[in-house]
């Protein structure tokens, strides 16, 4: 049901360029999966593909290392609108999408996975909850330790804060949280250090 490549390349934004590893994490059966997050390599991630359909790409947000290698994979890419001016640094008016909507619900061998739109890291930022999966598929929003980075272009804190408090941590306790870089967490292990994370300021 659940299956994660980690893939390497770089992340660059305002002007600096990182070295990262990120999760690429594929959902679904047999016969066809969900990417989340299509980052740095096209040929890694068909290889755990296999021979199955891809029936979709969706990004968790629009920073470069999320999505340089969505355009490659020849699938429908799904990413909330509100990462347009993110989108755009990577690929211009040339690679179409279609707009992710909160709430949203989207289906891959027999699992729903729901669209929950979470700004603060980025503008356009969501998670994807799998309920039957007792899953929620974070991108840059949640990790364990805290929230994600909020210190670069398009991104706030407080929206942060305010997008895992009352859309997250709302979730039950056992719900695994899979991140877009590093190890899973779980909303129970992280929802206790709410305000130590507001304190510390990130």
């Amino acid at each position: 049901m659940i299956d994660r490549v980690i893939t390497s390349g770089t992340f660059s934004l305002d002007g600096g360029t990182w070295e990262v590893d990120n999760n690429v994490w594929l959902v679904g059966d047999a016969r066809e999966v969900i990417v989340i997050d299509a980052a740095h390599s096209a040929e890694a991630i068909r290889k755990r593909v296999g021979g199955r359909r891809i029936k979709a790409i969706v990004c968790t947000h629009a920073h470069n290392d999320h999505i340089n290698a969505a355009a490659d994979l020849g699938a429908p890419i799904r990413l909330h609108p509100a990462d347009q001016v993110l989108w755009e640094q990577v690929y211009g008016p040339a690679v179409p999408y279609e707009p992710l909507s909160d709430g949203e619900k989207i289906e891959v061998g027999g699992i729903v996975l729901q669209v929950i739109h979470t700004p603060g890291h980025a503008p356009g930022a969501v998670c994807l909850y799998a309920p039957e999966l007792g899953a929620l598929f974070g991108g840059d929003t949640l990790f364990k330790g805290g929230p994600g980075a909020t210190g670069r272009s398009h991104s706030d804190f407080g929206t942060i804060i305010e997008s895992i408090r009352g859309r997250l941590l709302t979730l039950p306790a056992e719900t695994v949280v899979h991140t877009g870089h590093g190890e899973s967490t779980t909303i129970g292990a992280e929802a206790p250090h709410l305000e130590e994370w507001i304190t510390r300021g990130h």
